[in-house]
């Protein structure tokens, strides 16, 4: 749990210096628990998700860094690759292909990068990914785009 704890710290400590070098990602640790942090990431651009703004919830186990970190999407987002209830995502790093050299600010990284290529053969949002599926990428990014509004845009007025 020591050097959990010591890698965390050292993660916080690059956040805290590098606030300004990646404006897509804003990563926050819980002031009571290293364990537990949150980042804002922005939906990547030229995709259904672009100019929203979406939260991640970070479960950080003590066995980290050699166990991945849990990830939810807290904002509601319209992909394959998220449970749309629970916020679940699918991706092999957070899986069998974690390695002690990812961060969580290369996990959200990697995430934006998911919301910009979504794998609809392994979906958790099967709606999103039959969509996608079948062809009809309009009616994908037409849903995506709708939810990235509902939820993830800030409401004008």
């Amino acid at each position: 749990m020591q050097q959990s704890r010591a890698r965390l710290f050292k993660e916080y400590k690059e956040v805290q210096r590098e606030k300004s070098a990646d404006p897509d990602i804003q990563l926050v640790c819980d002031d009571s628990n290293i364990f537990k942090w949150n980042a804002l990431i922005k939906g990547p651009s030229e995709t259904p998700f672009e100019g929203g703004v979406f939260q991640l919830a970070f479960s950080v186990p003590e066995q980290y860094p050699l166990q991945p970190p849990q990830v939810r999407f807290l904002t509601k987002i319209f992909h394959p690759n998220v449970h749309f209830k629970t916020g679940e995502i699918c991706l092999d790093i957070l899986k069998n292909a974690w390695s002690p050299a990812w961060t969580l600010q290369s996990v959200c990284r990697a995430i934006i990068a998911l919301m910009a290529h979504p794998e609809p053969d392994s979906p958790l949002n099967c709606d999103s990914g039959n969509l996608l599926r079948s062809g009809d990428i309009r009616g994908y990014q037409s849903m995506a785009r709708m939810y990235t509004r509902l939820a993830a845009m800030p409401k004008k007025g």
